[in-house]
């Protein structure tokens, strides 16, 4: 039997969440196998297991049906993103998927969370994510260091406010960028942002 490799795969960033059709389940399926188990994470990502030599073939044919292909593991997980119940245009649909698609299956020392909410109900638990992103009214706020899991659990804290639509990509690659330049070993992000401290991402987001 060849080698196997694992895979993430994911639905597009759309109103209404996460939402598989029938042909994407299906297809799934039949890329993954009869004996397969599909695994479906906390960060709303599917993890299937195919053949090394197959990868690109299959990351094609799924992309075809809509759905989105990452590596699983060390990498910056696609975006986790809210129902967009406020409306597409007013929680900013549109600036989701660019920051996904800027964002989604970097590799880094450790897996990388990130959320985002289009409004202040954080609905998507932004605050418990590596980087969270709220959109308020025109403006983003980035929170970093969130900590979901352990009897330790802790809110992300605010590092910048009021940016921009157009700094907000910029800003969240050069966390992520500073984050595999400094990080020692397979230090977690939380831990890494206590020891950088808030002062110096900052000045890194600009």
């Amino acid at each position: 039997m060849g080698e196997k490799i694992k895979i993430a795969i994911s639905t597009a960033i759309q109103a209404g969440g996460s939402l598989f059709t029938p042909e994407q389940l299906a297809i799934i399926s039949r890329v993954a196998g009869a004996d397969a188990k599909i695994e479906m994470t906390t960060f709303k990502q599917l993890y299937v297991e195919v053949p090394l030599e197959r990868r690109d073939t299959i990351k094609e044919k799924l992309e075809r049906y809509g759905l989105e292909v990452y590596p699983a593991g060390f990498a910056t997980k696609s975006l986790i993103a809210c129902n967009f119940c406020k409306g597409a245009e007013e929680a900013g649909l549109v600036t989701a998927q660019v920051l996904n698609k800027a964002i989604a299956g970097i590799e880094t020392p450790t897996s990388l969370k990130i959320g985002y909410a289009g409004c202040a109900l954080g609905t998507s638990e932004p605050l418990l994510k590596d980087i969270g992103v709220v959109k308020m009214r025109d403006t983003f706020d980035i929170y970093v260091g969130g900590e979901p899991k352990g009897l330790k659990t802790s809110f992300a804290r605010l590092l910048i406010s009021g940016l921009t639509e157009d700094r907000l990509v910029p800003a969240v690659t050069a966390i992520i960028d500073y984050y595999k330049a400094h990080a020692k070993g397979k230090e977690k992000f939380s831990k890494f942002v206590d020891r950088v401290s808030l002062e110096q991402l900052q000045h890194i987001a600009g």
